[in-house]
């Protein structure tokens, strides 16, 4: 009976990790799409439409937070964005969905990933959710060695996770 429910257990652990694995290789197979911003909500979120539809992908850029609109540096963040993004034609690399059911994706104009420039300019810290600064970790230095953006000012600003911890989210958002 002992080995039965052994093996039972074993082969539920197994499945389950060899479901996990086919999710990641389905969202990595996740085919770029192509669409224009209508819409940009803060630094690092916006609305996309795709071709031949009406209502637009409410977009979170993948591995970077902007500052809350509502935030020092927040209408910056969004003034940015809006200049990398606002009618342009963009190509969207789905990565899947946050706990807000907005999709996660890179977000690129012509070649360019906006979420390494938004990091790169300093309107925005490299961020991935739960596991650290991301990939734009060394971007983010730069920007702060450089004092570029929101890392201009003499005081270190408050980083948006901090920002919403002790304000919550912005009225708007």
């Amino acid at each position: 009976m002992r080995v039965w429910v052994l093996a039972c257990f074993l082969l539920f652990g197994l499945g389950s990790v060899f479901a996990q694995q086919a999710q990641l290789t389905n969202q990595a197979k996740a085919e770029v799409w192509t669409g224009w911003v209508s819409w940009v909500m803060d630094g690092d979120t916006v609305l996309v439409v795709r071709p031949n539809q009406q209502e637009p992908v409410k977009l979170r850029l993948d591995a970077v937070d902007a500052p809350e609109t509502c935030q020092s540096g927040g209408a910056a963040a969004r003034d940015a964005m809006i200049a990398l993004a606002l009618r342009k034609p963009v190509q969207v690399q789905p990565l899947g969905h946050d706990s807000y059911g907005r999709d996660i994706g890179r977000l690129s104009v012509d070649g360019v990933d906006l979420g390494a420039e938004m990091v790169r300019s300093g309107m925005a810290w490299a961020y991935r959710f739960r596991t650290g600064r991301g990939p734009y970790a060394a971007l983010q230095r730069q920007a702060q060695k450089e004092k570029r953006g929101v890392f201009a000012g003499r005081e270190e600003p408050m980083s948006p996770a901090l920002f919403r911890k002790f304000n919550g989210r912005c009225p708007t958002n």
